[in-house]
């Protein structure tokens, strides 16, 4: 059988159970659309821009942990889509992106819509490959999803060059299917060497304060349901990174929620007086460490990770474990039996009750606080979050009532904005059943607005809850406490009608401002069917706190009551 490199692609994604494939066309890659056009298997989503493209891919991998797909033509289809690419490779999202590029012959030429896409994206993948003949790709192509999913999740690009994509090969004369993604199981891979968990048990035995600091790799592995066997054992208080909450439910009476630079100040104080801190899939990062040197000072420390590369490179541990976080678990939990801890639990209880998260005009609907408390209480249990970035970000996170940790999207580590909506997209087009929450910021939605139209063309049930304050908020927030209140280029002068622009988008929407019965309106538009815009007009002078200033530790954080 023969296939030029175009309809082999299309065959190679078909048999690695592909389904969805998001991107846009252009001159470098009409072969492969054409062949895509060809095929009873793929549904194309044709975004509006190539970043929302790779956020729509990320939104399906997110909630189905199998690699999203998609396109993008040479040259600036390529550059827009980077961003998507380094956001997934931050977060450990598996991508898998398919690029044109200009015939061989004109590689390196400064031909129309060239750019050496391998060397740009080098940094910010997984791994990349430029494919110099056609039948190169019945191999690379399951290869390309084995990478981008195996040990610790990215992205992985294939530039193909249009050449490349006409050029005629013939199946090996032994070539088989491989297995499609949906019959790999996933599978939880501990140590190999077992005695460091049989050291792991004897510190968290010893400890007398310990605490489980817990990242986006027990979300990967969805390994929440044994984090909670795991802490309701030794009686540990949990935290979470921003990547990881719901990872234990936020009702829950170990949870601590988020720590670092807008957690509680509770859960910093916790940290701070901790004698083992137990991280499992976490990475340090500066926004949940704040000064490294005084983090968790008094506490050794066990790093779990998949990744190696994490050990000492921001904290020393005490023990390192390279091991998959559910496989982690397990093994602790084999070892573990009841630890009862009175001291360390009522501790606890003071600390909250000292440093208690505030949560100012939370009976408000047409405030921060309370518009993610009503939207919380009336949203299905399964409901689907995500997030663009800035204030609402840290609001949401702070306060939204998370039960599981699967339901949850936001960029943690390139902090995008723009990646909510088309996010939201892709969860709902891998869940169409479920109800999709985008919580964004003004100045979020207006990166990627044009995916309003996308998202009407599909309409899908994606319900945009607004907070809008007609600035950059998290910008000017900062330049109101650490740059002397000099606000430059942080408030919009022109602000937009967003209930009017989605609307001529063919998306309907509400102003909760202009609502007599704001609780019901909110509770009729996201059981309603299809999609909607929520506009909440939130003050612009709105600050969210606890914030730790930079180079300060995260006990010193700024608090309501200091102003």
């Amino acid at each position: 059988m023969t296939f030029t490199g175009a309809d082999l692609i299309i065959h190679l994604l078909e048999q690695q159970g592909v389904r969805i494939v998001a991107g846009i066309p252009g001159g470098a890659l009409l072969p492969l659309y054409e062949a895509l056009g060809r095929s009873t298997k793929l549904l194309h989503i044709l975004a509006r821009h190539e970043q929302a493209a790779g956020f729509i891919a990320q939104g399906m991998a997110r909630i189905t942990q199998r690699a999203g797909v998609c396109f993008a033509t040479s040259g600036p289809g390529v550059t827009n889509i980077i961003t998507a690419i380094a956001d997934a490779k931050l977060d450990s999202i598996p991508l898998v992106c398919i690029a044109g590029q200009v015939p061989q012959q004109l590689i390196g030429t400064d031909a129309f819509q060239e750019v050496p896409t391998t060397a740009m994206v080098s940094p910010v993948t997984k791994a990349c490959f430029l494919v110099r003949d056609a039948n190169e790709l019945w191999d690379l192509i399951p290869e390309a999803f084995r990478i981008a999913e195996s040990g610790r999740p990215g992205p992985v690009l294939i530039d193909v060059p249009k050449d490349v994509q006409f050029q005629r090969c013939t199946a090996p004369a032994l070539h088989a299917a491989p297995e499609t993604r949906e019959q790999i199981p996933a599978t939880a891979t501990p140590s190999t060497n077992t005695s460091h968990f049989d050291t792991a048990w004897q510190m968290i035995e010893a400890a007398q304060r310990p605490v489980l600091y817990i990242g986006g790799g027990v979300v990967k592995a969805r390994a929440h349901h044994l984090l909670r066997e795991l802490a309701e054992l030794i009686q540990a208080p949990v935290t979470t990174t921003l990547m990881a909450l719901g990872a234990l439910p936020t009702d829950h009476p170990l949870s601590m929620g988020m720590l670092g630079m807008h957690g509680a100040r509770f859960t910093n104080h916790v940290i701070d007086e901790c004698d083992l801190l137990i991280s499992i899939g976490a990475r340090f990062d500066d926004r949940a460490t704040g000064r490294t040197d005084r983090f968790a000072s008094q506490a050794q420390v066990i790093h779990i990770d998949i990744d190696p590369r994490e050990f000492g490179k921001i904290r020393k541990p005490t023990l390192a474990i390279e091991s998959d976080a559910g496989g982690a678990l397990n093994e602790l939990i084999a070892r573990a039996h009841y630890q009862h801890r009175p001291q360390w639990l009522a501790r606890i209880r003071a600390l909250r009750q000292s440093h208690p998260l505030r949560t100012p005009g939370i009976e408000k609907v047409c405030s921060p606080y309370g518009i993610i408390r009503a939207v919380g209480a009336v949203a299905p249990v399964d409901a689907i979050v995500t997030t663009d970035v800035g204030q609402h970000q840290m609001w949401v996170a702070q306060a939204y009532p998370f039960q599981r940790p699967d339901r949850w999207l936001t960029s943690g580590g390139l902090g995008t904005m723009g990646f909510g909506l088309p996010a939201a997209i892709g969860a709902a087009l891998v869940r169409p059943d479920a109800t999709v929450i985008c919580f964004t910021g003004d100045g979020s939605l207006l990166m990627n607005i044009q995916e309003l139209a996308t998202l009407s063309e599909l309409g899908l049930k994606v319900k945009i809850v607004l907070l809008d304050n007609a600035a950059l908020g998290l910008v000017r927030q900062q330049q109101t406490l650490f740059y002397g209140k000099r606000l430059v280029a942080s408030q919009f002068n022109q602000p937009g009608d967003f209930v009017a622009i989605a609307r001529a988008f063919g998306i309907p929407a509400i102003d909760l401002e202009s609502c007599p019965a704001p609780h019901g309106t909110l509770a009729r538009a996201l059981h309603g069917e299809g999609p909607m815009l929520i506009r909440v007009p939130i003050a612009a002078d709105e600050h969210v706190l606890p914030m730790v200033a930079p180079g300060k530790a995260n006990v010193e954080a700024l608090d309501h009551q200091e102003g």
